[in-house]
């Protein structure tokens, strides 16, 4: 080989060299919520077979500032690199062609990093039959996704949006001391509470929806329904037909939800697709549960309350009171969802 043709091969190799910037676990257990309402559904979204043992996700640049996203089969290494990446300490991720399942144009997310000394990250040529670049989804838009990154920003921060709902309506967030089998996490914060209008001694009779609280996070900011007549109150179970007929807003609210705790009585008689109900850990002894389903997200901790969004209320989030119902709920909901091994 000459040297102008040593030359040639070592520019290419650097043009095809990947500078991981990140990396996510695409598994039945935790997948990005973006790209579906379940694991199937994720893994179609990017022309994959839902593989039992999942993927890993390495989100990079090439030496042209090019955006791939790089999906392997060896899920324990790219999970021992983010397990060392949150917890601040180097490592370099590269994994071997072998498990290389594919090279896909684009990121599926939004990064705000990108790798030094090449050019700003940008979308590779399209060759002439391939697959468009993946994209990550538009946040001043409401849709399916926007509901799903809505979920998951509650979700990291429940004490803030726990903390937003008054000892009055919901009961008092519990304490999350962990217990001594569970290290400190910096996940969630929650509580058992009564629903809107409840007292602590004689609790409704079902979990019932109350008013909506403003959404700030992933999604972009949200609108309270309080501010649009969905006011104190209204989300009671035995709230007079009479009195949502005043208030169209609280009266479509109330069916929303009333149909998601439906479909999730649903999941129980028959098992949804897998990835629809997850549980992840929360402090003090409880479980973290999240369930998809068509037009609608749920977040819930199994000693505290429930957030509902939905597809039709753009930027809302509703809370659902324990009230009798929703406790025995969530408990089977946690027996049959699946989690991180």
């Amino acid at each position: 080989m000459t040297g102008t043709d040593e030359a040639e091969a070592a520019a290419t190799a650097a043009e095809e060299a990947l500078y991981v910037l990140t990396a996510v676990l695409l598994t039945p257990a935790q997948f990005p919520s973006v790209l579906g309402d379940d694991y199937p559904e994720a893994c179609a979204a990017l022309s994959l077979g839902p593989y039992a043992q999942g993927y890993g996700l390495v989100l990079g640049q090439d030496g042209t500032g090019a955006r791939w996203t790089v999906v392997v089969d060896d899920v324990s290494l790219v999970a021992v690199a983010i397990a060392s990446w949150d917890c601040g300490m180097e490592y370099e991720l590269s994994p071997d062609e072998r498990t290389v399942v594919a090279a896909l144009p684009g990121w599926p997310l939004e990064l705000a990093i990108s790798a030094p000394d090449i050019p700003a990250p940008h979308d590779p040529v399209p060759e002439a039959e391939g697959r468009r670049p993946l994209v990550s989804p538009d946040t001043t838009e409401w849709g399916p996704a926007q509901r799903r990154l809505g979920a998951d920003e509650i979700a990291l921060q429940w004490a803030a949006w726990r903390e937003q709902l008054g000892d009055d309506e919901f009961g008092p967030a519990p304490d999350d001391a962990p217990t001594s089998d569970e290290p400190e996490s910096a996940g969630a914060a929650p509580g058992g509470a009564e629903p809107a209008g409840a007292s602590s001694a004689e609790p409704e009779a079902a979990a019932t929806p109350a008013r909506s609280v403003p959404q700030e996070g992933a999604a972009g900011p949200v609108a309270s329904g309080a501010d649009q007549g969905a006011g104190e109150g209204e989300g009671s179970a035995n709230a007079d037909p009479d009195e949502d007929s005043e208030h169209p807003d609280a009266g479509a609210e109330m069916s929303g939800v009333r149909r998601v705790l439906s479909e999730l009585h649903g999941y129980l008689d028959s098992a949804p697709p897998v990835g629809r109900v997850r549980s992840a850990f929360a402090p003090g002894g409880a479980r973290m549960l999240r369930a998809d389903g068509p037009g609608w997200s749920l977040v819930a901790r199994t000693d505290d309350i429930a957030f509902v969004l939905l597809d039709d209320s753009p930027g809302e989030v509703h809370p659902v009171g324990r009230g009798t119902e929703l406790p025995a709920l969530l408990e089977a909901l946690e027996a049959m969802a699946v989690r991180p091994s």
